[in-house]
């Protein structure tokens, strides 16, 4: 950064000129950004160009001084950075982490910055060509330029930086960020991170920024935290690490596939799930189910259930799920995300975060604090790891973005590794949901070991007995299969000018794969194919697929008193309100939510089953109500806000007019009295129940 008119610089070390840089417009006028060269790139920023890829080193001596890591962005072309459209896709990149040591991170991830880099706004005139307009979930201080502003007002040097080149400004860069990869050899995490703001937003206080150091970490406009799955911090401690003994070998290169599922199989469908598998050595290796969240609940993909099961065991704030959880996420990648490669160290926390015991506060026996195997300490700093691995770096090769199993090439047919590999139990051992009735159930994976019957699929282990019948299910998490295709053309690398980057090609939407059948738990949409029978009240199996022209389980009827989806469902009236529910419910017993029913596994092949797996008495409700209990919003709880209490204009602003509430059902019972009801409430009155009583 240097002045328009020479090249003195407008900012040495870790401070600005005050002469050239009096405010935040005038140093905006008064500065530019200059250009890099091809040569530069490798022999000031340690960025080595590859075939089909680069290598990113970690500490390179240059004759002005010593570069630390490095950030490259993907362009579309010389003006704008490339945007990516991830809902219905997989992305692809193959890694090699062997030369990251504990304390380091090779970072891939997507953001939602401005295509242009915010070029034209205020004294931007450099763009996404001189590599402007970052920004991510962690909200950064630390750009000297946002919104054509330099940040000046407030900066201090950082006093961690060691290397006296890093400092923090008044405002912050903040907008929702994808973490497809944050690893080194020892550790690794994916993770989305929501934000309540589009495209880049310029915080500038220590709240709406959430600034740890003033205790706004959760009131800012950004999920800092996100809904991350590192296989070791779930349970998974062989999973991940430097040898054969692990399932995914960090001294060898691997390919990473990630793959961002929607409720409907369509580009258009809410983002609802998100996937992980590796190929090393021939072989697919798929992310691990969690082993620590308890029955039912464990989980090798993230989802808006497992976030909720993660954070609540950890006790942890669902800052994620506040700002708008998977279907916010899937709102922002609509939007577009921009392409990033990363190496850095952290001068804060010395990444304990991605590979050691964090917080230090908290024993490191605790459910969630361990994160991997790395001793933490010194040898974590910034300042050993310069010293002691100067060389060190990762390589990014065949980056590529295509529909669900597009982007690989599937390696020959043979059984998938899913570490770890239990001794298969004996044939009399079993797993089954239904009392042990010598039926085994919930298919291979379940029935491999005692532990993942009874902590993965929420099953009995059956030890007596006659030998099982094996009945054909579908594993708790079925993988998407691959569709064999042709190589695909990955993202090469162009000669570096201002970024070594590359021109991708735009990928057209596919078509929707029909299915026969599905699993639903309104009777008409259809449930993701990973989501478990018994994981949801009410499920039921649609022969036919989706239903259209139809009203779901809890609908409004009142327009419509026949057309209730299922056969199974009756519009039931209350006065003025009316709901399709199931015949089954019997409401002189109040309940809040329909009775669940245990259904047996279908067979693997779902386009086979001619009825739904069970059968349901036809039996009209009799009487008019359900208990309605208010459960107030993590925020709400957080500040002591309750439901009933002087809430009117929020009961206005939210309930059935937000999709989070409505999708939640916060503080069910006053968005009813408020006269703003979810759509089907029949809520008892309150004089009837005590409702301070129903909530545990």
């Amino acid at each position: 950064v240097h002045e328009t008119t020479g090249y003195q610089n407008c900012y040495t070390g870790d401070s600005w000129d005050s002469g050239k840089c009096s405010d935040p417009a005038t140093c905006a006028a008064n500065c530019a950004l200059e250009g890099v060269s091809k040569e530069k790139y490798e022999k000031t920023y340690g960025i080595k160009q590859l075939q089909d890829g680069v290598r990113l080193n970690f500490v390179t001596e240059h004759q002005y001084g010593t570069n630390v890591g490095s950030r490259l962005y993907v362009m579309e072309d010389d003006e704008n950075y490339a945007m990516f459209y991830l809902k219905n896709r997989e992305f692809s990149f193959e890694v090699d982490v062997s030369e990251l040591y504990c304390g380091m991170n090779g970072a891939m991830y997507f953001t939602e910055m401005q295509a242009n880099g915010g070029k034209g706004i205020g004294n931007n005139n450099a763009g996404a060509k001189y590599g402007t307009g970052y920004c991510d979930a962690q909200c950064p201080h630390d750009m000297k330029f946002i919104d054509g502003e330099a940040n000046v007002i407030d900066w201090t040097p950082n006093p961690n930086d060691k290397s006296n080149n890093m400092g923090a400004g008044k405002y912050g860069a903040c907008c929702a960020e994808m973490d497809i990869w944050e690893a080194n050899s020892m550790a690794s995490a994916f993770t989305p991170h929501t934000c309540s703001t589009e495209k880049l937003y310029r915080c500038s206080d220590p709240v709406e920024c959430g600034d740890n150091a003033s205790g706004n970490r959760y009131d800012g406009v950004c999920d800092k935290d996100g809904c991350d799955i590192n296989p070791y911090r779930m349970g998974v401690k062989d999973f991940y690490g430097r040898g054969e003994e692990y399932a995914v070998n960090t001294l060898k290169p691997m390919t990473v596939v990630t793959q961002f599922l929607t409720t409907d199989g369509t580009d258009t469908g809410d983002f609802s799930e998100m996937r992980r598998h590796y190929i090393q050595d021939g072989k697919i290796v798929y992310s691990p189910p969690s082993t620590i969240l308890g029955p039912g609940k464990d989980s090798d993909a993230i989802t808006d259930d497992f976030c909720d099961a993660k954070k609540d065991l950890f006790g942890d704030v669902k800052d994620y799920q506040e700002h708008g959880g998977m279907k916010g996420m899937g709102e922002s990648l609509d939007r577009g995300h921009a392409m990033i490669f990363s190496l850095w160290d952290d001068v804060e926390v010395n990444m304990l975060w991605l590979d050691s015991a964090y917080p230090l506060d908290k024993p490191d026996t605790d459910p969630g604090i361990k994160r991997g195997d790395c001793p933490g300490g010194e040898e974590s700093t910034p300042t050993y790891l310069r010293q002691k691995y100067p060389n060190g770096g990762v390589i990014f090769k065949n980056a590529a973005v295509g529909e669900i199993g597009s982007t690989y090439v599937a390696p020959p047919p043979t059984a998938p590794t899913n570490p770890p590999a239990p001794t298969p139990p004996p044939v009399s051992s079993y797993c089954n949901w239904q009392g042990c009735n010598g039926v085994a159930e919930g298919g291979d994976w379940c029935n491999e070991s005692a532990s993942r019957c009874q902590s993965g699929c929420g099953g009995t282990w059956c030890t007596d007995g006659p030998p099982p019948t094996k009945r054909p299910s579908p594993s708790p998490t079925p993988k998407p299969t691959p569709k064999p295709t042709p190589v695909p053309t990955a993202l090469p690398t162009k000669e570096p000018t201002s970024d070594p980057t590359t021109n991708p090609t735009r990928l057209t939407s596919p078509t929707p794969t029909v299915k026969t059948g599905c699993y639903s738990n309104n009777f008409k949409d259809c449930l993701p194919e990973s989501y478990l029978p018994f994981q949801y009240c009410n499920t039921v199996w649609l022969p036919d697929g989706a239903q259209q022209d139809c009203i779901a389980l809890w609908g409004d009827c009142s327009n419509d008193e026949s057309s209730c989806c299922g056969e199974d469902t009756v519009c039931f009236k209350d006065g003025p309100h009316t709901a399709c529910v199931p015949k089954h419910v019997e409401t002189s017993a109040p309940t809040s939510k329909p009775s669940q029913v245990r259904t047996s596994s279908p067979t693997s092949k779902p386009s086979q089953v001619k009825t739904s797996p069970t059968s349901k008495p036809s039996q009209t409700p009799t009487t008019s109500c359900t208990i309605c209990d208010d459960i107030e919003s993590p925020w709400m709880i957080d500040n002591a806000i309750d439901c009933a209490v002087n809430n009117e204009n929020r009961m206005n602003k939210q309930c059935n007019k937000n999709a989070k509430w409505t999708q939640k059902g916060w503080c069910r019972l006053s968005c009813y009295k408020s006269g703003n009801g979810y759509p089907g409430d029949v809520c008892c009155d309150e004089s009837v129940f005590g409702r301070k009583n129903l909530r545990g």
